[in-house]
């Protein structure tokens, strides 16, 4: 009996010795304006997180984080995720902080839930006054990493019945900001009981959802299939 005892302990240590611990941590944004950040904050960004841990054996922190646009703890987290349907305010301090935060390293990914997109817009213009949101050619290494989406994001919600369209904000030659419109990749990673969303659709946010998650955070930059 204390034979089985101490090899039982031997297996349980070894399994938690040798389990990978998070190397990071991702975010979902909290801004002002009266505008529903909260809007998957149930299941969205969990499910995408046990997704990647599971299929590109990623080492995210499986707890998300929640972040104030103007906090100084955006910094810790090298991926913050946005959504919403409607207004967004940004004031001056906030502005600078995620400017700063974005030109530094990270990275910011907008999901338009319906209804976001004539509020974000203005928003994002005075983050980088410089910049116009582009759509990203389907070519982009983002479309083709683990998963490949030769036709770019997929649609998920109908909204307003339009071809999804990716867009990027570009700092001396970086990506800082990805915009999915029209497509709505948050509520496809929700639970099936949130959207009834068909087990297709709900693969294919996912998969989606991976492409951003390896080509920001696990050097995928260069990854494209041929």
């Amino acid at each position: 009996m204390l034979k089985k005892t101490i090899l039982l302990f031997i297996i349980l240590f070894s399994f938690t010795a040798f389990s990978p611990a998070p190397t990071y941590q991702i975010a979902l944004l909290k801004y002002s304006g009266g505008g529903d950040w909260y809007a998957n904050l149930e299941t969205s960004l969990p499910n995408l997180i046990e997704f990647c841990n599971t299929n590109l054996k990623s080492t995210i922190n499986p707890e998300q984080a929640t972040v104030e646009v103007g906090s100084p703890d955006i910094f810790n987290y090298p991926f913050v995720h946005m959504t919403g349907h409607g207004n967004v305010v940004f004031n001056s301090q906030e502005t600078e902080n995620l400017r700063n935060y974005l030109i530094g390293g990270g990275f910011l990914e907008i999901s338009d839930n319906y209804g976001m997109d004539k509020f974000i817009r203005p928003q994002m213009k005075k983050v980088f006054p410089e910049l116009d949101f582009v759509e990203l050619p389907f070519s982009h290494p983002i479309y083709h990493q683990k998963y490949d989406f030769p036709n770019g994001l997929p649609k998920i919600h109908e909204h307003e019945g339009k071809s999804p369209q990716g867009f990027g904000l570009i700092y001396k030659g970086r990506l800082v900001c990805f915009y999915d419109f029209e497509c709505d990749l948050g509520d496809g990673w929700e639970s099936f009981e949130v959207h009834k969303d068909s087990p297709e659709a709900h693969q294919k946010a996912l998969k989606m959802g991976a492409n951003i998650i390896q080509y920001v955070l696990m050097g995928g930059e260069n990854v494209v299939k041929k």
